[in-house]
């Protein structure tokens, strides 16, 4: 039989104005129901946007600070201090067609100490962690976030400006443009001073406190990737004749030298020029078998690190038939009076003969490293997909000589990742309560309201009326009851989120919860689809109390008052 539903949402109205014995009963009954979907819906509603801001706010904040997918160096534990990897522009390339990777970057890390301003009193020191980009890094999520200042300019080598958050800048009684005095613990400590160009604040302590952004050249030369050869004049000499000496840094300090004819341990030699001199020098280190003994003068594949070349260019004016003896000083040393302000220029005065030395240091292999690759996906929920076929693409790959490790940001962030997972069981368990409740308080109004309309179902079963009709004109009555909750709670719901959205009225401690304040995300698709499944659910449990008009028998239901 078909249903004619005109005649039961009639029915289902006149049920509602009927004035009944027991209606000063039954009033407040539906209107404690109406208010349980009501808050119900404003819970759940508040719970979803909460818990889908943290796991998108959190996620955000972190993936800024990092990437999606890291690829180092295998065998690595973490991206701070790893072993560098060589530059490799066909693995780069490879790397940035893959499906899902947007973008790739070089970076490097590198721990520091930090010293507070000297004009603030007793100087403090803070522990922090330096991450080295380049000029094609992209900014994006730094200048979001950017309450002061500029974003750094990369473009030219050895930049000394640096990025430092909100948090840093107050602990060390920093101000823009304060330049900062940086200390690295190596085997002679080192420092180093930086400029503040930008200040920034996203929120995440544990982050803001820790993480400053320099150019990846100073993380590259601070970390010993690669090395930087000059020569140098001995300030002594022997029999008359100049002493030239590699001055070599970076790598691991066991270096090999080329002064012309193949490599060698002997790190310098004596020389009388008679006419203008041009030296080279390429000098390069090992990466493996360091206990190799001194008298090995061949290099064997794939022990060198990417060598470095400096030149040494002396000049003669005077007599340059003069004797070869250098003449020295009172002091018996070589009178570098005339040095420039670079230290790499001086002239020798030898009686008639004047030598002019000029000393060119290399540019420095370091740049040829970086301590791991950034990638950046288009979709986040492919982030395992993507990880895979950079795995496939790269780690399996024969034509890759660096063995190297692929890691997701949960990898990396596991423990982070793992609370945030949990957040959806917390929210599960909050939408069923609340749902729980609204369908036992729907429940026992439509009890309720079957028995003290007891009189109005036998009327209507008399005139023919089934047991299935009557059950959908309770169903449709609590039905609207039922939608009327639901739009109350949606609006103020919706509402409660978007003044936390806009104004940030209930604050957290972001040492425990990583933010400042309880983030919200308000999702169409998440409203429509509570809305949905809390009306199927409401209605679907109705089915049973209404099944108690079956027992009612029309004889019997007419004579009761």
């Amino acid at each position: 039989m078909r249903t004619n539903w005109n005649f039961i949402f009639f029915i289902a109205r006149t049920l509602q104005k009927q004035s009944v014995e027991g209606k000063k009963v039954a009033r407040p009954i539906t209107r404690i129901a109406t208010i349980s979907i009501a808050l119900a819906m404003i819970v759940n509603t508040v719970t979803i946007a909460i818990v889908d801001g943290f796991q998108q706010e959190v996620s955000r904040k972190v993936i800024g600070f990092g990437s999606h997918i890291s690829i180092q160096k295998d065998g690595e534990g973490t991206l701070i201090e790893t072993a560098p990897l060589l530059r490799d522009k066909k693995f780069e390339d490879l790397t940035r067609s893959i499906d899902g990777v947007t973008s790739l970057q070089s970076v490097a890390y590198k721990p520091a100490l930090l010293q507070s301003a000297s004009d603030k009193g007793q100087k403090e020191i803070l522990g922090v962690i330096l991450k080295g980009v380049d000029k094609s890094y992209n900014w994006q999520f730094f200048k979001t976030h950017l309450i002061a200042g500029r974003i750094p300019n990369f473009s030219k080598a050895q930049s000394n400006e640096l990025l430092v958050s909100k948090s840093i800048a107050q602990n060390l009684h920093y101000a823009l443009g304060d330049t900062v005095a940086a200390f690295f613990v190596k085997q002679q400590p080192i420092q180093r001073e930086f400029k503040i160009v930008g200040i920034f604040e996203t929120g995440l302590a544990d982050f803001d406190k820790e993480l400053v952004v320099c150019s990846i050249d100073q993380v590259q030369q601070l970390n010993d990737w690669g090395i930087q050869a000059a020569i140098e004049v001995d300030d002594t000499l022997t029999n008359g004749e100049l002493v030239i000496r590699a001055n070599v840094v970076g790598g691991n300090g066991n270096y090999r030298y080329d002064w012309g004819n193949g490599f060698e341990r002997y790190a310098g030699y004596q020389i009388c020029p008679t006419k203008d001199t041009l030296i080279r020098l390429i000098a390069a280190d090992f990466w493996t078998r360091l206990d190799e003994p001194t008298g090995a003068s061949q290099l064997r594949d794939g022990e060198t690190s990417i060598a470095d070349t400096a030149y040494l260019k002396i000049s003669l004016s005077g007599d340059k038939n003069a004797a070869c003896l250098i003449q020295l000083t009172a002091e018996q040393t070589i009178n570098k009076m005339y040095l420039d302000d670079t230290g790499n220029r001086f002239q020798i005065n030898a009686g008639a003969k004047k030598i002019r030395v000029t000393s060119t240091p290399g540019k420095g292999s370091y740049s040829n490293y970086v301590g791991s690759y950034e990638l950046m996906i288009s979709d986040f929920e492919a982030l395992e997909k993507v990880k895979r076929s950079v795995q496939k693409a790269v780690v399996f790959n024969p034509n890759f000589s660096q063995t190297v490790q692929v890691k997701s940001i949960k990898d990396n962030q596991r423990d982070l990742f793992v609370w945030l997972s949990f957040l959806d069981i917390n929210m599960a368990i909050v939408l069923l309560l609340m749902l729980v409740i609204g369908i036992i308080n729907m429940g026992s109004a439509l009890l309720v309201m079957i028995l003290l309309r007891s009189s109005f179902i036998g009327v209507f079963k008399a005139m023919g009326a089934t047991n299935w009709q009557l059950r959908k004109v309770f169903l449709v009555y609590f039905g609207k009851l039922i939608l009327k909750g639901m739009v109350w709670g949606n609006i103020i719901g919706v509402g409660i989120c978007l003044l936390q959205a806009n104004f940030q009225l209930i604050p957290l401690d972001p040492k425990i919860y990583y933010l400042d304040a309880v983030p919200v995300s308000i999702s169409v698709l998440s409203i429509i689809g509570l809305n949905v499944l809390t009306l199927i659910i409401c209605l679907s449990a109705l089915l049973i109390p209404s099944y108690l008009v079956a027992k009612i028998a029309p004889s019997k239901a007419m004579r009761m008052k």
